[in-house]
């Protein structure tokens, strides 16, 4: 196949070549006359199996042949006389095994990190092992680095790498992969140095960035009839330029470094890289404007001389459109709209980028056409319903069980899927709302089974048992094998999918993800051995982890022209139009991980790979993928509503466009931005909402006989400030639904301090000496332990007490000396007989002196009224005193008030007594008859927000009221209802 050489043979393909198809173009051209099994002696050697895929569909296309041996570089493995080379340990083990030593040794030297960082540092050190594995790096030859500036921080890495020696020590033994495909590569090269295959062997596709992978390009590139043949090589960059190639240290991040560093090591200059075929590229023009523009950091002032030897701008730049957007949002749909352009034109079309976040947005985009991208990457396991699943259940091991987890849990669709879903969701439904308005936050098996007693459902009181028993009071305390956590998991998931009736896991581990879940689990299951004891905050984690390694496919049938690829992928497949998209620094290119083990002049004194590696391979993607017919390059300009900054190699492209004046470069860069620019202004019209007429100010007017007539003293206020919602509550029977989880809010802190106080009250009425701050603060304490789960707002709020218990039991003395205590919490209620309305009052607080006079007082935790906010607006003392001299409270009969007082007990406690001679009870409830019957007008309309304290404050009803469509300057608009 090959002609005699006594140098290394290297070929490559031009960028913006299919290099599948160039590859096989190649192999018919060179076998065009040779028998047809001389093409079935071929061994071709690929690094990915959808690289394989590829040549072998462009095989299959015709005519009818013997097919070369197609394998790829992990196969080489499987030969017969690989027999001494033991099997690798599988990766998942040979985590579990490091994380048990970093946490020993954690454990041993706190110091040296937290404990938190254990899985981090415990997956960070697997992949440098590997890395160490794969470059043929010796522990050895690490600490004989110059590390005399960083001593203190050396100490602690070799305390790490320590950890590590042992698997050196052992590793032909028990070898993890990147040691075994080593190991193989090194037997393999042996082997073709004593007896050369006699037939040919070419290795493709590959850049040669690991060094067992260059160790066997080399050796291929070496035998008699061998081969390497390197994608997208940059044959118009000039020898000086490739000569600047040679430090690592300043050259790694170019996208052609991989290919001077093999040449040098081949003995070539990349010079001597072979064309592999004659196939033109798409566009030679803009080849040499990519490769003038991604030109290596030190060499960029030949910018100034080469760049006016540029040609053809305008041919260079007429397949690309570069899209600006404001916000990812923007791009999403710009790029969506040109894939459905695509779909409908029948062109096929790929997306690229490694933002798989943007690849969702754009995926949830295309869903309004019906359209589902063919997405090689698929979708991450643990956000898949059944790696949500499992991740919730893990949670209750770690967690106290909250109405949030239940409700998550009881909602997911895998659970209770092994029978009738329905009764399972009324009841869940149910339960919902009675722990919005009920609670508690944290359930309990008794709270869930007093619920169901009194449902009037027969399937209740079964289903809130099965609740109980596979999900409340889960949490696991200490340290536990990790065998025994994941068979409890996988026990409890399974239950809680099956529901009561059936035990056979529902829909858990069914169809293409829960086939990939059950996968990933059992192998957890099946190395947890390894794995010693743990507790249940690090198995979640663990668990976690170990479930975002995996991916599964969309079972839907996607479009078979509209494509999602990662950066890998572009260089395997062709398309009519690539979209390079994400094209931001921290995106496109990705940011290097930190490295807690060695910077870059260590590694590059080590022989280990830089950072920029990634950058270099992701340069060469770019590189390749820019070479196309017709490309996008999409950003947005902000993000997260931040300033994004462009992409390094976007960056250089468009700022050499700029300063070409000459060669029409400025009007080439407009010419793209202006075909982007079109896009996003469809993109304007498609997000358009169109005109549509504000809402006016409501002011409902009700029919007389749906108006309330059964007012409490507290809605009063609300009546005279914001009408509408009492209209919106008593009329239509709405109210906020509670949040799902009780929160330590304003309103449990004024049930819990009222609670306290009557109580005190109450122990204080018959023995006047216990009314003491000790007292108090112990009342205090028993009331927040049985009322207030939280640690932290108990601690705040005894606090607050604590602050105001002096002033409170002297200003008790007081009032006992005035009057004592008659009634807590009492019930009143006064009518007007006439308009059929009922206005009622619980008082805090009633004390009686000797005369029978009255004392009404109400706790405020916060900052209570001003007299001349009583006088107008918040009359809910003055209203009490009404009642009690119409009607009395309780058992107490209507009698004069002689005061009424808030107690505020905020950060400043104060008295504020109700302005009595200003307003008598007997002009309030005058007053009051007046606004009912007001009220009960049949034009008279419940207009919103009438007379908020503040233009700040917010409504319960403001957004059914549909407010901010209006203001409170708008005239109400008064409507007949009903």
């Amino acid at each position: 196949m090959f002609d005699p050489t006594d140098s290394p043979r290297a070929f490559g393909t031009p960028l913006g070549v299919d290099f599948p198809r160039a590859l096989v173009d190649g192999l018919m051209s060179r076998h065009a006359t040779h028998p047809p099994e001389a093409l079935a002696r071929v061994h071709l050697i690929v690094n990915t199996r959808r690289m394989a895929r590829r040549i072998r569909s462009l095989f299959d296309q015709g005519p009818a042949l013997l097919l070369p041996r197609i394998s790829l570089l992990t196969d080489l493995g499987e030969s017969w006389d690989l027999a001494h080379i033991p099997d690798p340990v599988p990766p998942l083990r040979r985590r579990l095994e490091l994380t048990q030593l970093v946490s020993s040794l954690l454990q041993a030297e706190p110091d040296i990190a937290p404990r938190s960082s254990l899985y981090a540092l415990a997956d960070s050190l697997a992949a440098l092992m590997d890395e160490m594995h794969g470059e043929g790096v010796s522990p050895d030859r690490i600490e004989d680095l110059d590390i005399s500036d960083q001593s203190g921080h050396w100490d602690r890495i070799k305390a790490f790498l320590g950890i590590v020696r042992h698997y050196f020590e052992t590793g032909t033994e028990h070898p993890d992969v990147e040691t075994r495909q080593r190991l193989v590569i090194e037997h393999v090269t042996r082997t073709w140095q004593d007896s050369p295959p006699d037939h040919p062997v070419i290795i493709a596709g590959s850049t040669g960035s690991r060094g067992a992978t260059q160790l066997l390009m080399q050796a291929v590139a070496k035998l008699p009839q061998g081969a390497v043949v390197l994608p997208g090589v940059d044959f118009d960059m000039p020898a000086n330029v490739w000569a600047t190639l040679d430090d690592a240290l300043l050259s790694e991040d170019h996208p052609q470094y991989r290919f001077a560093h093999l040449m040098t090591n081949l003995g070539l200059s990349p010079g001597q890289i072979m064309h592999w075929t004659d196939t033109t590229p798409a566009s030679p023009a803009r080849n040499r404007l990519l490769s003038l523009a991604l030109r290596p950091a030190p060499v960029t002032d030949q910018w100034l001389q080469d760049g006016p030897l540029l040609t053809d701008l305008d041919r260079a730049t007429a397949g690309i459109t570069l899209v600006e957007a404001q916000s990812t949002r923007s791009e999403a749909l710009a790029i969506a709209m040109r894939l459905r352009q695509a779909a409908e034109d029948g062109q096929t079309a790929a997306l690229i980028t490694p933002d798989r976040t943007l690849t969702r947005q754009v995926t949830a985009a295309l869903d309004r056409w019906a359209i589902i991208p063919d997405d090689s990457a698929g979708m991450p396991l643990h956000l898949s319903p059944p790696g949500r699943f499992l991740r919730h259940v893990g949670d209750l091991f770690r967690d106290r069980l909250t109405a949030e987890l239940l409700l998550t849990l009881l909602k997911h669709p895998l659970t209770h899927s092994g029978s009738d879903r329905g009764p399972h969701l009324r009841l869940t439904r149910e339960l919902e709302l009675h722990l919005r308005r009920h609670g508690p936050p944290y359930p309990q098996p008794a709270d869930l089974m007093a619920w169901a007693e009194a449902q009037n459902d027969p399937l209740a009181l079964p289903w809130a048992q099965w609740i109980s028993d596979c999900i409340t009071a889960k949490e696991v305390a200490g340290d536990h094998p990790l065998v025994d956590l994941v068979a409890a998991h996988i026990v409890l998931a399974t239950r809680i999918a099956s529901g009561p009736e059936t035990a056979e896991g529902g829909r858990l581990w069914q169809n293409d993800a829960g086939q990939e879940a059950w996968k990933t689990v059992s192998n957890l299951q099946d190395h947890a051995e390894h794995g010693g004891r743990i507790n249940a905050a690090d198995y979640t984690s663990l668990f976690h982890a170990v479930l975002s390694a995996g991916e599964v496919r969309n079972p839907d049938t996607p479009h078979p022209d509209i494509l999602i690829w990662g950066t890998l992928e572009a260089r395997v497949q062709g398309a009519d139009l690539l979209i390079l998209a994400g094209l931001n620094e921290g995106s496109w290119p990705e940011a290097p991980n930190p490295d807690p083990w060695l910077n870059r002049a260590l590694r590059n004194q080590a022989g280990l790979l830089l950072p920029e590696r990634r950058i270099g391979l992701s340069a060469h993607d770019f590189q390749q993928a820019a070479s196309a017919p017709e490309v996008w390059f999409t950003r947005s300009i902000r993000s997260d509503d931040a300033e994004t900054v462009p992409s390094r190699w976007l960056n250089r492209i468009k700022n050499l466009l700029a300063g070409l004046p000459d060669q029409n470069g400025p009007r080439a860069l407009a010419d793209m931005a202006d075909r982007g620019a079109a896009w996003l202004h469809r993109v304007q019209a498609l997000e358009e909402p169109g005109s549509v007429p504000a809402a006016t100010r409501p002011a409902p007017c009700p029919p007389v006989a749906a108006r309330p007539r059964d007012l409490s003293v507290t809605e009063i206020k609300r009546l005279i400030r914001d009408p509408y919602a009492i209209y919106a509550r008593h009329v239509l029977g709405l109210r906020p639904l509670d949040p799902l989880m009780k929160l330590p809010d304003a309103l449990l802190r004024g049930i819990v301090l009222h609670a306290s106080l009557e109580q005190f009250i109450k122990d204080t009425l018959d023995d006047p000496g216990l009314c003491t701050r000790e007292a108090l603060l112990a009342k205090t304490e028993t009331i927040l332990a049985e009322n207030v789960p939280w640690a932290e707002a108990r601690a705040v709020w005894r606090a607050r007490m604590e602050r105001v218990a002096d002033w409170f039991i002297e200003g008790e003395f007081a009032r006992r000396d005035v009057a004592r205590p008659s009634a807590l919490e009492a019930r009143g209620k006064a009518t007007l007989p006439d308009l059929g309305v009922t206005l009622k009052a619980q008082a805090d607080r009633i004390d009686m002196d000797t005369r029978g006079a009255l004392y009404i007082y109400d706790y405020k935790t916060g900052t209570p009224p001003s007299a001349s906010e009583q006088e107008f607006f918040d009359k809910q003392l003055l209203l009490e005193a009404a009642i009690a001299e119409q009607a009395g409270f309780g058992d107490i009969a209507p009698s004069k008030v002689a005061q009424a007082a808030f107690i505020g007990l905020g950060s400043t406690p104060k008295i504020v007594n109700a302005p009595l001679d200003k307003e008598p009870p007997e002009k309030v409830w005058k007053e009051f008859e007046a606004l009912m019957r007001a009220y009960l007008e049949p034009d008279r309309g419940f207009a919103s927000r009438r007379a908020m304290q503040k233009k700040t404050d917010k409504g319960d009803y403001d957004q059914l009221a549909r407010f901010g469509e209006w203001d409170i300057t708008d005239t109400p608009d008064t409507q007949e209802v009903g």
